[in-house]
């Protein structure tokens, strides 16, 4: 049975022409989970994190390679490294955002989160940080904001989803 969020996904993707391929599986909350349902689909299957800042008044989805783990500490350095240079504030000390913040401004439970969740963040609020080695997939895969279907869509047209929901992103080195 299709959920009302992965639904909403599927028709804002059909609604602006956004060619994408899903399959439904048993649910997989983490990628562990996950791992044993995905299809070998050619495509790069990301993990996504939500994160806010020290104040709590700014949220960040990272996205990355689902094999690779981040350092917090480390990705604070890095995400204050770029923001500044994008004339942005610091972070300062990053945490995971509470499951009422991520429901709050992703529309998501724990265990759901995904890029699409920006459908739900009207006000683009959430600036979305992509790890540089996903510029290189011809293919990502994302939940559609239900962890019991896979969304495979190509990068292209990820970016043009991007594009159109107007969040502010980049591509940056997450990790060594």
């Amino acid at each position: 049975m299709i959920s009302d969020r992965e639904e909403k996904v599927l028709a804002y993707l059909r609604e602006h022409h956004i060619d994408y391929e899903v399959y439904y599986h048993p649910e997989g909350k983490t990628i562990e989970e996950a791992k044993q349902w995905w299809k070998d689909d050619g495509s790069v299957h990301c993990k996504n994190i939500f994160l806010r800042n020290h104040k709590g008044n700014q949220h960040y989805l990272v996205c990355f390679h689902c094999d690779h783990d981040l350092d917090i500490h480390d990705l604070e350095h890095r995400l204050k490294a770029e923001l500044m240079a994008q004339g942005f504030n610091s972070p300062g000390k990053l945490s995971f955002a509470s499951p009422e913040r991520m429901m709050r401004y992703l529309g998501l439970e724990p265990g759901s989160v995904s890029p699409f969740g920006l459908i739900n963040d009207t006000d683009q609020h959430v600036i979305l940080f992509l790890d540089d080695c996903l510029q290189q997939a011809e293919k990502l895969s994302f939940h559609p904001n239900d962890c019991r279907a896979t969304v495979v869509i190509s990068r292209e047209m990820f970016e043009k989803y991007l594009q159109i929901k107007g969040n502010t992103y980049r591509y940056m080195k997450l990790y060594e």
